[in-house]
């Protein structure tokens, strides 16, 4: 059976991006027509990226504020169910200076990973439903560094700090949509979690890090738990981990566990090349 979907997972720093594009070159290079989605893409076909939910008494509010950027909004408006969902991230890049700064702060806050976790996993599991009937008619492998494991695990844990069965559940609904196309994960793997996040904290710009600190920190886990700064974050980390490696021993896909500790990468590339010939993606 073919493989039409490679998802690369991991804590930061570990390596997604660099794998997901290995992975990427490896197919390509073979001639397979295959599409890399990187992390915060905002035409991700299987998740939603800076996009707001509103309902419609919220979004009929939205309208009377909007000034010029009303018939923008209703323009790019779609309807799911009940919901109006806005991809304001893709407005502001498109619209740039334009779109006043309140309104982009006010989606913003309505965003879908925002929302209350039981409606963050029907819409995410509508989105991830639509895009595997489309995917399974399609020639090209999809390539997905993250969001598989990674987002229902940061909205469901970091976030919300749902019960481990209640996140676990997320992410084993998922695998159920995909199970058609064949999948296979690679979940990156380090020895040292606190020397990998340094370095991307060293590599990355400033606002990354502070941002992502913040995030990990002051959501309902951190919270709970009086976890501050790079330390705290890192105590997170190691919880999030240990759920990841919980959630991966549960999945009936294909799946490989790769170790990135030496960030050699002409023999990780070799291992990946291996790997995809193990499970058939390669000759």
């Amino acid at each position: 059976m073919i493989t039409k979907l490679i998802m690369v997972e991991g804590l930061p720093g570990f390596g997604k991006s660099t794998t997901s594009r290995m992975i990427h070159d490896i197919l390509t290079e073979r001639n397979i027509d295959a599409r890399l989605v990187m992390e915060g893409d905002a035409d991700h076909p299987a998740d939603y990226e800076g996009t707001a939910c509103l309902t419609k008494e919220e979004f009929g509010r939205l309208l009377q504020v909007a000034g010029p950027f009303k018939e923008i909004l209703i323009g790019r408006a779609a309807k799911k169910g009940s919901w109006n969902l806005l991809p304001y991230q893709k407005l502001k890049n498109e619209y740039e200076a334009s779109m006043p700064d309140d309104l982009y702060h006010s989606l913003s806050k309505q965003d879908i990973y925002e929302l209350p976790l039981d409606l963050n996993r029907r819409l995410i599991t509508d989105r991830w439903e639509t895009f595997a009937e489309q995917a399974l008619h399609e020639k090209t492998v999809m390539i997905f560094e993250c969001c598989f494991i990674q987002n229902p695990v940061t909205v469901g844990m970091v976030k919300h700090d749902a019960p481990e069965e209640q996140v676990t559940d997320y992410v084993l609904g998922l695998e159920k949509t995909i199970r058609p196309l064949n999948p296979l994960l690679f979940y990156i793997e380090q020895n040292d979690l606190g020397y990998a996040f340094r370095k991307a904290i060293r590599e990355r710009p400033e606002a990354w890090a502070t941002g992502f600190v913040h995030y990990y920190t002051q959501q309902v886990y951190g919270k709970r738990h009086g976890l501050e700064g790079v330390e705290g974050t890192l105590q997170v980390l190691e919880a999030r981990r240990e759920l990841e490696y919980s959630i991966l021993d549960k999945l009936g896909l294909n799946k490989e566990r790769i170790n990135n500790s030496l960030y050699d990468q002409d023999t990780y590339k070799t291992m990946l090349i291996n790997k995809l010939k193990l499970h058939g993606v390669i000759q």
